[in-house]
């Protein structure tokens, strides 16, 4: 992939969101707070170690802790918002391909 131009026409080379791992993430929200593509949402992990959805009806006994997931990766515009406010360095990011 080429650079992409900044206004000031510096070049800039998009990383986007590839992953979140959630054995890392502390469920913060400081990624989704900086993101205004939706591109995470909130989830739970469960006794058993898997990331499942968070369901207001159900009883949070069964969740073990909040994690935020991907939501909708293809949204990611790669600009490194969510990297930069995240204290567990938990997400992996790339360039296009």
């Amino acid at each position: 992939m080429s650079a992409a131009l900044s206004r000031g026409g510096r070049a800039w080379v998009p990383e986007y969101l590839l992953s979140i791992d959630p054995d890392l993430c502390i469920g913060c929200g400081r990624c989704f707070k900086v993101c205004g593509r939706n591109v995470m949402t909130l989830k739970g992990v469960n006794e058993d170690g898997e990331v499942v959805e968070l369901d207001e009806d159900d009883d949070d006994d069964e969740i073990e802790k909040r994690v935020m997931a991907m939501n909708d990766e293809d949204a990611c515009i790669g600009c490194g918002a969510c990297a930069r406010v995240c204290p567990t360095n938990c997400q992996t990011h790339a360039k296009a391909a």
